[in-house]
């Protein structure tokens, strides 16, 4: 879905840019980080690790898109932020590809072992990295 698509579903919208919402979602982030420290990597725990990691990610990308003045209400409208609102291609396909494999995890059931998750983790950790650097 692109950025138009998204504005005109009213599944991202322009907002007031709010540093106390970006403040408290970046919070929100380091609390899941943190959590996901406590447990161990396991092939039991590797797909809750990911999906604890990815909602990390996407307050990150939340806090980004707010301190540029949107309020996004889709997953899939993050990659499209990414790559037409930051002009962030390659970011927007790496999240994109982490998205789906989400997905597959949370929504139907994919099993993953404790070594993909090792990979997947580190790649999302790179990703959430880059944009704080460059955005937050």
């Amino acid at each position: 879905m692109d950025w138009k698509n998204c504005i005109q579903k009213r599944i991202a919208k322009e907002i007031q840019v709010d540093p106390n919402l970006k403040k408290a979602l970046l919070m929100a982030s380091q609390k899941k980080k943190d959590t996901n420290r406590l447990i161990p990597l396991n092939d039991t725990t590797a797909s809750t690790k990911i999906c604890i990691i990815y909602d990390a990610l996407r307050e990150i990308l939340e806090a980004t898109a707010v301190i540029k003045g949107y309020k996004i209400y889709n997953n899939e409208c993050y990659t499209s932020f990414l790559k037409e609102i930051l002009k962030e291609s390659s970011w927007g396909d790496q999240f994109d590809s982490i998205r789906i494999i989400r997905n597959d995890l949370n929504y139907y059931g994919k099993d993953i072992t404790a070594n993909e998750a090792k990979t997947i983790l580190q790649r999302m950790e790179e990703l959430e990295e880059k944009i704080k650097k460059k955005y937050l």
